[in-house]
């Protein structure tokens, strides 16, 4: 254990009326929830050893950075002057600036580059799975499919003068048009965890990825009217699996009509779940607009987010257990 500078000191306050904020809860009750270790041996196989030259920084220390950056929403600069600016940030990553400097924006991007090389933003995402499983959340026999659009910018008006390849552009409803990528995801019925994901261009319909996104024990598979239609598929992936999906409602005026949309309310009940899911890695975590060109690093960036969601979701679940 390392002595306390004076400037660590001076960051945990000698200021007599300070109290927690709302972040300095949400990042204490992260750090005692957190499978620090677990999270650590995934990543820790990749990552560079020291030999011949500067020792890394610390893997743990660049793991809480990189979740920072994704909780906060950050660039890789605005990582970096955040925790200058910020002790309850620093205090989280384990930095002492007596001490030590704030590892810089280009370290972040290595780190963010190691794990997209190496699909480590998808081994973090199972490795939290496992982790979740082993503390009694297992997966049930229900699985809920949707997907969402993430934008990505339309303009022309940047260095190569054309949008990113990878980024097309679909039609939501009759008039409105958006470009970027898909999220595709299959939510546990009963936790309402996410345990698998797709990414792709926004022009792909949502029933393709379907049969990624069971896991083939399902005993129902719940999903919007994009999904009518795919008996064949989910028997061929989950053949013991109802189709409990949304059915398209032709307006005819009669009583057959309002049955099918009561029966449609029913299952809209269950399917509401995955919006939870889509709520924090959009509105928490502000991943509702990419932020790299391509999809494989905003696929690294989603896979973490999703990770990050199922423990902030099981947040209370996980507090009883780390208790004395």
């Amino acid at each position: 254990m390392k002595q306390q500078t004076l400037a660590m000191a001076a960051d945990k306050g000698f200021e007599q009326f300070r109290r927690p904020t709302k972040r300095d809860v949400f990042l204490s009750t992260m750090d005692k929830i957190m499978p620090w270790q677990e999270l650590c041996a995934v990543i820790e196989p990749h990552y560079p050893k020291g030999e011949g030259g500067r020792p890394p920084v610390g893997l743990e220390r660049m793991l809480r950075m990189l979740f920072v950056q994704h909780w906060f929403n950050l660039a890789d600069e605005a990582c970096e002057e955040a925790l200058y600016d910020s002790a309850s940030l620093r205090s989280f990553v384990g930095i002492d600036l007596g001490r030590e400097r704030v590892p810089d924006a280009t370290t972040l991007l290595k780190f963010r580059r190691l794990l997209e090389t190496h699909h480590l933003g998808q081994a973090l995402f199972a490795k939290v799975g496992e982790v979740l499983q082993a503390q009694g959340m297992k997966v049930g026999a229900g699985t809920i499919v949707d997907a969402t659009i993430i934008s990505a910018p339309s303009s022309t008006k940047n260095k190569d003068k054309k949008r990113d390849p990878e980024m097309h552009q679909t039609a939501k409803g009759k008039k409105n048009w958006f470009f970027g990528m898909k999220l595709h995801i299959g939510v546990d019925a009963h936790t309402g965890l996410a345990h698998s994901a797709v990414v792709t261009s926004a022009n792909v319909h949502d029933k393709h990825p379907l049969p990624e996104l069971l896991h083939g024990d399902e005993l129902r598979v719940y999903g919007d009217c994009a999904y009518t239609g795919q008996q064949e598929v989910i028997a061929e992936k989950a053949p013991a699996a109802k189709d409990c999906t949304n059915q398209r409602v032709r307006k005819t005026g009669d009583k057959a009509e309002e049955l099918q949309r009561r029966r449609n309310r029913e299952k809209s009940k269950v399917r509401a779940r995955v919006e939870h899911v889509f709520a924090v890695v959009k509105r928490l975590w502000g991943f509702s607009k990419v932020r790299y060109r391509g999809l494989h690093k905003n696929a690294t960036r989603a896979f973490t987010a999703l990770a990050l969601a199922n423990i902030y979701m099981t947040r209370g679940l996980l507090l009883v257990k780390v208790r004395p």
